[in-house]
């Protein structure tokens, strides 16, 4: 399995290491999803039990980089 990114000349390390964790994220919600569940997060401090499809919503739809 090679899915490698190519990033722009001089991105640092904590850019790519946000990338990787944006996409790991993404994939943990489209398979809870899949699987009709529901993942917890903090909202406004809050910790909430939410649907893993109504998450997804919130999320990037790409996995392409963007360096802020």
């Amino acid at each position: 399995m090679n899915n490698s990114t190519s990033f722009p000349l001089g991105t640092s390390f904590s850019d790519k290491l946000i990338y990787g964790v944006q996409k790991a994220l993404r994939k943990l919600a489209e398979e809870t999803a899949a699987n009709g569940g529901s993942l917890i997060v903090k909202i406004d401090g809050e910790i909430k039990d939410v649907p893993a499809n109504e998450l997804l919503k919130t999320l990037p739809k790409d996995n392409t980089f963007e360096k802020d």
